[in-house]
């Protein structure tokens, strides 16, 4: 009995030992995967997050430019994309290319409160290299940048953060396509750091307010000329005077009406901008002139759907601005140029031309500057895969009494007998495109643009040199100019 029970007893500590090794070495229950969901709440491409009630939707596009033309709509002198454009010499670039990556995130939370969104656009660009200079170490190399264009957040009506501006017609400076320099109406494509607020009234009817810091150069702040420390090397390229800009009070007051229905928009625009300046001089005791508010108020009107055919649009608008000037001769505009041509009574011809807010010298108050402009544009498709487009732009900028007779002091230093001096000025620009989408998101387009500087000066001027554009000092004949470009552009929408 011993025998079989100490048998009996070794069996079964042997299968629970046996038994014990297999749980052991069984696997351990797995937690569920977390697969990726379709979120249909706010269209396509939208997903949720994983683990989260926020949607989440990823996009952009690859861009690759060619532009034709080195004096051209897609770049004066002074601008980022074609410095010495307007030299017409061996320094200005007979060709422009950008290679150039937008990516987009947008986040989206119902709450109850409504949706709550973040929105952030960066974009990084690849530049040809400029010369601005007759010698090697003049040619700026190529070298990639990155743009933040915008980066906020909105709750219950508010927008908080970087984006286009509440004044902005829809389309921006972009009527029908077109190159980045017509002028005639606002632009904040680039964004711009705002606080605002839109109502919704029901049957596509909103409005809104806003805050926006206008003070960055690239935005809504034109030049502010103190005259009195111009110069005559300055003058020929369009500068006036010191850009005397004083620190932030305010910022821009914004406020827009929008209709928005199924046969187009049309919404109503009014900004106050204040206009502080530093000091007469380089010190305190100088004095400085008082604050003066500028003010632009713009119209916009699209209608779709027209006679033409399907999904053809027109799109238009206008704008006045009295010390508001980048309201008009928006954010991607020069604000100070030239451009020069040939001549059969001087060395060349030469037009120029300065913008700004306000200009004021030593002693005197700030004179505003008065601007008004229209943009337009038409698109028409000739089939799911082709569309072309006609598009222009005219802006006219003048000044006021104090501010020509401060402007105009200078240049009589540099004025050939006869010559007269005005400063006023008008841009154009026209243009058609036609656009291939042989497939979905892929597009390849040509755009061939005419742009012309109609300037009020007359006569001709004893110019110093200029030797970032290699020019030298010789007699000039103050001429209207005019230049053609064309763009070819390849771009991928993901």
């Amino acid at each position: 009995m011993k025998v079989v029970k100490s048998l009996l007893l070794g069996t079964a500590a042997g299968l629970i030992a046996v038994g014990g090794a297999q749980a052991a070495d069984l696997p351990v229950k797995a937690k569920a995967v977390e697969y990726v969901k379709i979120c249909s709440l706010y269209g396509a491409g939208f997903y949720y997050m994983p683990g989260t009630d926020t949607c989440i939707k990823f996009g952009g596009y690859v861009r690759a430019d060619a532009i034709l033309g080195g004096a051209g709509d897609y770049g004066f002198n002074n601008s980022t994309s074609s410095a010495n454009g307007g030299s017409n010499n061996r320094l200005t670039n007979y060709y422009y290319s950008r290679a150039r990556l937008d990516l987009n995130v947008d986040t989206r939370t119902a709450t109850e409160y409504g949706v709550v969104r973040t929105y952030a656009d960066m974009v990084f660009t690849y530049d040809t290299s400029n010369v601005t200079g007759s010698n090697p170490s003049a040619i700026s190399s190529s070298s990639a940048s990155l743009g933040l264009y915008h980066a906020f957040i909105q709750f219950a009506g508010f927008t908080f953060g970087r984006t286009v501006s509440i004044f902005d017609a829809p389309w921006q400076s972009y009527p029908a396509g077109g190159p980045d320099s017509i002028p005639g109406g606002s632009n904040h494509v680039n964004g711009v750091n705002q606080v605002a607020y839109t109502a919704d009234f029901g049957q596509g009817i909103t409005g809104s307010l806003a805050l926006e810091d206008e003070t960055s150069a690239s935005n809504g702040q034109s030049n502010l000329w103190n005259v009195s420390s111009g110069t005559a090397a300055q003058f020929v390229t369009g500068v006036y005077g010191a850009n005397s800009w004083g620190g932030t009070r305010s910022p821009d007051i914004i406020g827009a009406v929008r209709v928005d229905q199924a046969w187009g928009l049309a919404q109503l625009s009014v900004v106050g901008h204040d206009i502080h300046a530093g000091y007469y001089g380089a010190t305190e005791p100088s004095g400085h002139p008082g604050d003066k508010w500028g003010w632009a108020v713009q119209g916009s009107l699209s209608i779709k759907n027209i006679p033409t055919g399907a999904g053809d649009s027109i799109n238009l608008q206008a704008v006045y601005t009295d010390g508001a000037t980048r309201y008009n001769f928006q954010s991607l505009f020069p604000q100070s140029f030239f451009m020069f041509g040939g001549s059969s009574s001087a060395y060349q011809s030469i037009g120029f031309a300065g913008l700004a807010d306000g200009v004021f010298g030593t002693g005197t108050s700030i004179d505003t500057v008065k601007t008004w402009g229209v943009r337009g544009g038409y698109t028409h498709n000739w089939s799911p895969n082709w569309a072309s487009a006609i598009y222009g732009g005219y802006a006219s900028a003048s000044y006021g009494s104090t501010g020509k007779t401060l402007i105009c002091a200078n240049f009589a230093t540099i004025a050939v007998a006869g010559a007269t001096c005005n400063p006023d000025f008008n841009f154009s620009v026209l243009g058609v495109n036609t656009v291939w989408t042989p497939v979905k998101n892929l597009a390849f387009t040509a755009d061939v643009s005419w742009s012309r500087l109609d300037q009020k000066y007359a006569g001709s001027i004893t110019a110093p040199a200029i030797a970032t554009a290699a020019k030298p000092a010789a007699v000039y004949e103050l001429k209207d100019q005019n230049s053609v470009t064309m763009m070819l552009r390849a771009q991928r929408n993901f």
